[in-house]
């Protein structure tokens, strides 16, 4: 998406739209162009798709969603993130609301381009009909996260007015997905594969990306066989689907010279100077030029890395509680910055953070060290480091592509449906996890050997924690927890940080999370859509007044 003329976008380009709307589901636009002038430019069709692209995600998205998971802790201040965690959440939330809204704004985007589109006169009918397929991918993937936090959802394929905004009711999530599928399966024989697109097409949305979206929403709904067929198409049928592979290096993967490697099925685009996202300036170490630590990793997370030998560290007789970052998961240090971790400053000078208190020599070095939960430094005893773009301005503004689809996700999705069909062997383990381990840079056959002799539920177990590491801080680990039903399990009870506490004897405790399984995996419908439409009633279970 980088590649994509990205446009200031304001009221102007969203003229050709005849609204007069004040409710969220249906915003206004102040602007100078009618329907009738505004369609009259292929450029003005593309500036539309363009605010679609920068409507379907983003880098403050993607950190918000992992901030719902037992990944991190957001300690500065009461977020709506920890006040979901915490169980404090009502439906005037502002998560709620900007969610719904942000939404239904990318819809309404989706909706008038298809719409209007056809009328331009000199745009290629080959390329309005790959942008249409392009804005109904857009269209499903903005669905696809309302019925995922929200269940049933006000559903419709054209734009409303607004007096029908006021009346329209929710429709079922199974209906809404149901219409996804088929989307999906219909634009993927429009969409070019990756390989078809030129150098300036990069981030465009492609076969690969509908066909990578299909086996999430599946998975999402675990229909293990279909899971299993559209992993497959990426698999083992690229030449239709695109050429991907994983790429060589894990750290790299999240590189700004690495952007669009083979592992990238579709990016959100930044490009630097003109959109950047700004999220390590309140993540960083404070020595390294942060404003301060308001997003940090959580114990749980660090503990779930595997050893060397392919052991958790409960089972590992070799793991060591006084050192114990050593003989670790190699992408532990590619995703959290702990005490005597490196870090590269921007201008390309390494230094070594110290965390753990007590110790430094120099004031910058002592900077970093954990304080308090209420501190400027770390209130875990860690740092985020996945996604620290070198290359970024001095406070942080970040021109790095965020990756929403990557090809270990899809191996690692194909190797949970083959095990929970039955269908787990040592081919399939070779194919997905081994490899993937292998890339992170194991070597030892406990780590990449086929664990036969595990029962069901520890295989299952070992494929789960698989994913949590290899796609930790990527804004997926609450749809996983969400979709296996284990927020008792991951997201209830005391979350902790680093040994740092009393005197370096226990670790820091922090938020004692609440969840309620008979509330929790939905969130509230906003309260002022249910004051504007009495229709979208009745609330969720467990937000009702």
């Amino acid at each position: 998406m980088k590649k994509i003329k990205f446009i200031t976008i304001i009221c102007i380009c969203l003229g050709m739209i005849s609204l007069n709307s004040c409710n969220d589901m249906d915003p206004v636009p102040t602007n100078k162009y009618t329907d009738a002038t505004f369609w009259q430019s292929a450029d003005n069709a593309e500036t539309v798709v363009n605010m679609a692209y920068n409507q379907v995600y983003s880098a403050d998205r993607m950190w918000n969603d992992e901030a719902l998971s037992d990944n991190v802790f957001e300690g500065r201040s009461n977020t709506a993130q920890r006040a979901l965690r915490n169980g404090t959440a009502d439906p005037s939330l502002g998560r709620f609301a900007d969610e719904w809204k942000d939404a239904y704004g990318g819809i309404k985007t989706c909706h008038i381009f298809l719409q209007y589109v056809d009328n331009v006169p000199d745009m290629d009918p080959s390329l309005i009909e790959r942008r249409k397929a392009e804005i109904r991918f857009i269209r499903a993937f903005i669905y696809f996260r309302l019925v995922n936090f929200y269940g049933d959802i006000p559903f419709f394929t054209q734009d409303i007015t607004l007096e029908e905004s006021k009346t329209i009711s929710r429709t079922s999530k199974s209906e809404v997905l149901a219409f996804i599928h088929q989307e999906l399966d219909e634009i993927m024989a429009i969409l070019p594969a990756n390989s078809e697109l030129s150098a300036d097409e990069n981030g465009r949305i492609t076969k690969g990306a509908a066909c990578a979206f299909q086996a999430r929403a599946y998975l999402y709904e675990s229909n293990w066989e279909k899971v299993i067929e559209y992993t497959n198409r990426l698999i083992n049928n690229q030449g239709e689907y695109g050429t991907y592979g994983l790429f060589s290096d894990y750290a790299g993967l999240f590189k700004a010279e690495n952007e669009y490697n083979k592992e990238v099925i579709l990016d959100y685009g930044y490009v630097p100077s003109l959109k950047t996202w700004s999220k390590f300036y309140d993540m960083a170490p404070i020595s390294a030029g942060a404003r301060l630590n308001a997003f940090a990793p959580l114990q749980g997370l660090v503990d779930s890395y595997i050893t060397l030998n392919g052991k958790a560290i409960t089972d590992d007789s070799n793991y060591d509680d006084n050192n114990p970052y050593d003989n670790r998961d190699p992408r532990l240090d590619v995703t959290i910055l702990r005490h005597g971790g490196e870090w590269e400053m921007f201008d390309g000078t390494k230094k070594t953070i110290f965390i753990k208190p007590g110790t430094g020599e120099t004031e910058s070095e002592k900077l970093d060290l954990y304080v308090s939960a209420s501190s400027n430094s770390t209130s875990t005893g860690y740092y985020v480091k996945k996604y620290y773009d070198e290359k970024a301005t001095s406070t942080f503004d970040a021109g790095l592509n965020i990756i929403m689809f990557r090809y270990a996700d899809v191996l690692l999705m194909y190797a949970e449906a083959m095990f929970e069909t039955g269908k787990m062997d040592q081919a399939v383990w070779d194919t997905t996890i081994k490899a993937i381990r292998e890339r992170a840079g194991f070597t030892l056959s406990g780590a990449l050997s086929y664990p036969s002799s595990l029962s069901t539920d520890a295989l299952r177990d070992v494929i789960r924690n698989e994913r949590r590491s290899e796609l930790a801080m990527e804004g997926l680990r609450y749809y996983d927890i969400v979709r296996w039903k284990a927020g008792t399990q991951y997201l209830n009870g005391y979350v902790y940080g680093a040994k740092f506490g009393n005197g370096n004897t226990s670790y820091i405790r922090l938020d004692n999370r609440q969840f309620i399984e008979s509330r929790d995996y939905l969130w509230a419908v906003p309260q002022a859509q249910l004051d504007l439409n009495k229709n979208l009633a009745p609330q969720n279970p467990g937000y009702a007044k």
